[in-house]
């Protein structure tokens, strides 16, 4: 084991680097939850800079926790990098770094290159510093500072060194939370869609079944008018189980933006104009929707079946889209300037059967009542369409607005 001494353990933690430029950056970037390996490949550069050191690098802990992966890097030669992209946990003072909340130095770095045949380590490099990532009792990956020569660093820095380290063990573990949070998301999408599927098509194969022995019977009996009939029967509904197919396709093709609600109908907006010809404009004055997952999602879905419908029967040439919150309700309501979609509908209501004819409106109205909130179709005063979808201001309570 290369030989190690510990500098700073996070007992001596002090809170002058919060005054710190590099900390409070860092702080404020992660809170507006930038994206994290591009931010740390950005902040290496001042923190490289802070201690001093020719080099820094980031690695974080597999999900296996057997291997250290390098997420980002400042100023490594090329051969090192290829050597050094994956490693075990358990390497030199990488692995100590990795094994408890520390900040250690190696001194003798010559096996440090013992993943490569390139000398670096001992000739570029003689020093190396590993600080720890934690966030609670685990450790989540180190950064490395790679240094020319052998450095001091005073206890003001390390102290800064530290910190930074705590926060990015906090942007870590924050990471994964949301890795998780998709991967559940996605599952969830996978499994609702199943259900839109069988609730779209099951009814009518049935039918098509019970519909098929008839048809035969009538073909066997030379029965043209039956056999004509039954055909025709048959020939309606899969074209109808392939429109009802294609409508929930449709709906599955743009998942959930895992970034949330608002970040997904931004993601809309930004590409209407040029998919469409239609000026989308989102002007929302709630400050906090107090929406599940589940349920930003299902919002989601009936705002862009609303939108599609906008897109294909509207011929508008803007909507918008306006998110409104009220101590007692949560209001989304969509306009257009267009023709009048509604008159595609006759003019119906979303509460009139007329409306339900349309399958789109059908799962709109679906997704509405298990978020138990109400949803509106008609006409805009000076034209066009409108849909309104109305929520309690806490769905998760299951109290319907009024």
């Amino acid at each position: 084991m290369n030989p190690t001494h510990t500098l700073f353990t996070p007992a001596s933690t002090a809170t002058a680097a919060d005054g710190d430029p590099i900390v409070s950056e860092l702080t404020t970037e992660l809170a507006a939850g930038s994206d994290l390996e591009p931010l740390l490949e950005r902040f290496l550069v001042s923190i490289v800079a802070l201690a001093g050191a020719q080099a820094g690098a980031v690695r974080v802990l597999t999900d296996d926790g057997q291997y250290m992966r390098l997420v980002a890097q400042q100023g490594l030669p090329p051969h090192v990098l290829s050597t050094e992209r994956l490693v075990e946990r358990d390497c030199g003072m990488c692995g100590i770094a990795a094994g408890t909340d520390v900040l250690v130095w190696v001194d003798d770095v010559r096996s440090c290159d013992r993943h490569g045949s390139n000398a670096y380590f001992g000739l570029q490099c003689k020093n190396v510093l590993a600080i720890s990532l934690p966030h609670g009792k685990q450790v989540l990956g180190i950064y490395n500072l790679f240094f020319e020569a052998n450095a001091q660093i005073d206890p003001q820095t390390q102290t800064i060194l530290r910190l930074i380290g705590q926060l990015l063990g906090l942007a870590l573990h924050n990471a994964r939370i949301e890795r998780e949070r998709l991967r559940v998301t996605v599952m969830k999408e996978r499994q609702e869609m199943l259900n839109e599927v069988h609730d779209a098509i099951a009814q009518t194969l049935a039918y098509v079944k019970m519909r098929l022995p008839l048809l035969n019977d009538a073909l066997l009996a030379h029965d043209d008018q039956r056999s004509l009939k039954y055909f025709s029967d048959v020939k309606k509904a899969v074209g109808d189980v392939h429109d009802n197919l294609r409508e929930v396709m449709t709906y599955f093709r743009t998942r959930m933006d895992p970034l949330g609600l608002l970040h997904a109908l931004h993601g809309i907006a930004d590409g209407f104009l040029d998919r469409t010809g239609i000026t989308l404009e989102i002007r929302n004055s709630a400050q906090n929707l107090n929406l599940t997952d589940e349920q930003e999602a299902q919002v989601f879905h009936i705002i862009q079946e609303a939108l599609a419908n906008i897109a294909k029967h509207s011929m508008a040439s803007r909507a918008v889209l306006a998110i409104d919150k009220t101590p007692r309700q949560l209001e989304f309501l969509i306009e257009d300037d267009g023709r009048g979609m509604a008159e595609l509908f006759g003019g119906a209501s979303m509460a009139e059967p007329a409306a339900a004819a349309h399958f789109g409106l059908e799962i709109m109205q679906g997704r509405t009542q298990r978020l138990g909130g109400s949803l509106e179709v008609g006409r805009n005063e000076g034209g066009g369409t409108r849909v309104r979808l109305v929520l309690p201001a806490n769905p998760a309570t299951g109290e319907h607005a009024t």
